[in-house]
């Protein structure tokens, strides 16, 4: 079993920044691609981006290329998201999450271990 905990998100301005963290404890971090997603009010959980277990190879959702940034840090189970440029469209509740894959994956139901959630409010 995988626990995951998210801390950062808020209320930020349009162009500004924030970072997500997202902490696993538990069974091992070992060997799990892990993956980001956004959720706004009335529409489905959509991919922004993953990572690789070793963090060679990342993953972008076309919305999303060249503000945010992935990164992990497997000596602390944590992996982080870096937003930058931040748009009013961005808003959401983010979700991390962990797969049992090498690669990354793009569908949210390969992934079995969810964080809980932290809104993430971007004002124009």
């Amino acid at each position: 079993q995988v626990q995951l905990v998210q801390s950062g998100g808020g209320l930020v301005q349009a162009g500004g920044s924030l970072r997500l963290s997202c902490a696993a404890s538990g069974r091992t971090f070992s060997g799990y691609a892990m993956g980001w997603f956004r959720q706004a009010p009335g529409e489905e959980r959509a991919f922004v981006v993953g990572i690789t277990w070793s963090g060679g190879s990342t993953l972008y959702a076309d919305s999303v290329k060249g503000r945010f940034t992935i990164s992990r840090d497997n000596a602390k189970n944590t992996v982080y998201l870096q937003m930058n440029s931040l748009k009013p469209e961005d808003t959401a509740a983010y979700y991390c999450a962990a797969s049992n894959t090498i690669v990354v994956v793009t569908t949210a139901r390969r992934y079995g271990y969810w964080g809980q959630g932290t809104q993430v409010t971007v004002s124009s």
